[in-house]
């Protein structure tokens, strides 16, 4: 009976250990930008790289390299960007009327010459005879001194009326909304008066220069990385806040607030606006992981999930898959 009993009780500790892996994955894949998708059985992980690296599980913690979305880099992009020679940043995946969209990001680090682009293709199953990635092009630019935001880190979101919008941004003026055509691949509005989002610092030199005369270089509004999560009546913005890719001296961290309209305003637990600077908390660094952020935020069979990269303080800072269960409480998300 005791055998018995203490057997019953492993089986329970093991079942246990098991349930929190499942819902708390750390990897060993180096990763930056991810974002992730299920296609049937399997999960397809997005993230910044050399054509767009790309990598497939069927459990969330063993990892296979797949070939990358470019094997040759867009020449529009190239065209678009100067010394762009195929490092393509920041990807976003969704699934519509019968083809994955894939957006991504070509820039120059540290300026706003940056462009988002688009792919699309009808499987992501690399043996499928369908499997082609057709790439549609530059969707949206930003040009030093023209424009006061950085066209990069796209995030595909619709509306409660099923229109499409690309929020995006990083730096200069914040987090960026613009809506889309009908079948995702344009713009349907012009780029001259697009809402504000999110702001991390409100420094108002940074925002009342007369078009044509807006800075060249990042500024100080360390903010970027948008996703928008829709949950029953809301809108969730996460951002990003602070410094990444600094290694041991990365000071990522994610924010997060919410509106029921999605051109905002969003809004913290203590009611701040994030054009204002407002934002609450969601996770940031510690002793073992030196920053966090750049998330995506999925639903696999009805559990929400938190997909983003960290600087792993034990292995010299370099950037590892993170991702944790999101749990609700009292309309607001937090990682379990």
């Amino acid at each position: 009976m005791n055998r018995l009993l203490s057997l019953n009780i492993y089986l329970l500790l093991l079942l246990s250990a098991t349930y929190c892996n499942a819902q708390n994955l750390i990897t060993n894949i180096s990763v930056h930008d991810p974002v992730l998708i299920k296609q049937d059985s399997v999960y397809h992980l997005f993230c910044t790289g050399r054509g767009i690296s790309a990598w497939s599980s069927t459990d969330l913690q063993h990892w296979k390299t797949e070939l990358p979305v470019f094997t040759t880099p867009p020449q529009w992009a190239m065209d678009a960007v100067p010394g762009f020679k195929g490092h393509i940043w920041a990807p976003d995946i969704s699934y519509y009327n019968g083809l994955y969209y894939l957006y991504y990001s070509v820039s120059a680090f540290g300026k706003n010459t940056s462009c988002i682009g688009l792919a699309t293709n009808k499987t992501l199953n690399t043996a499928s005879p369908e499997y082609h990635w057709t790439d549609h092009g530059k969707i949206i630019e930003s040009v030093p001194t023209r424009t006061n935001w950085n066209a990069i880190d796209p995030n595909l979101i619709t509306d409660h009326d099923g229109t499409p919008y690309l929020a995006f941004g990083s730096f200069w003026d914040g987090i960026k909304l613009a809506k889309l055509k009908a079948d995702r691949t344009g713009l349907a509005q012009a780029t001259d008066k697009l809402p504000t989002l999110a702001r991390r610092k409100a420094d108002t030199n940074q925002y009342t220069l007369l078009p044509g005369s807006y800075p060249a270089d990042a500024g100080t509004n360390a903010i970027e990385a948008p996703f928008i999560f829709k949950r029953d009546r809301y809108f969730y913005l996460f951002v990003s806040a602070d410094y990444c890719c600094r290694g041991p001296k990365s000071t990522y961290k994610m924010l997060v607030g919410r509106s029921k309209n999605l051109k905002g305003p969003y809004k913290d637990k203590q009611g701040k606006k994030m054009t204002d600077g407002g934002g609450t908390l969601i996770l940031e660094g510690d002793t073992n992981w030196y920053g966090v952020g750049h998330n995506a935020v999925c639903n696999f069979s009805g559990t929400d999930y938190l997909v983003y990269h960290a600087y792993d303080a034990a292995d010299k800072g370099i950037s590892k898959l993170l991702i944790r269960k999101l749990t609700w409480v009292n309309g607001w998300p937090q990682v379990k």
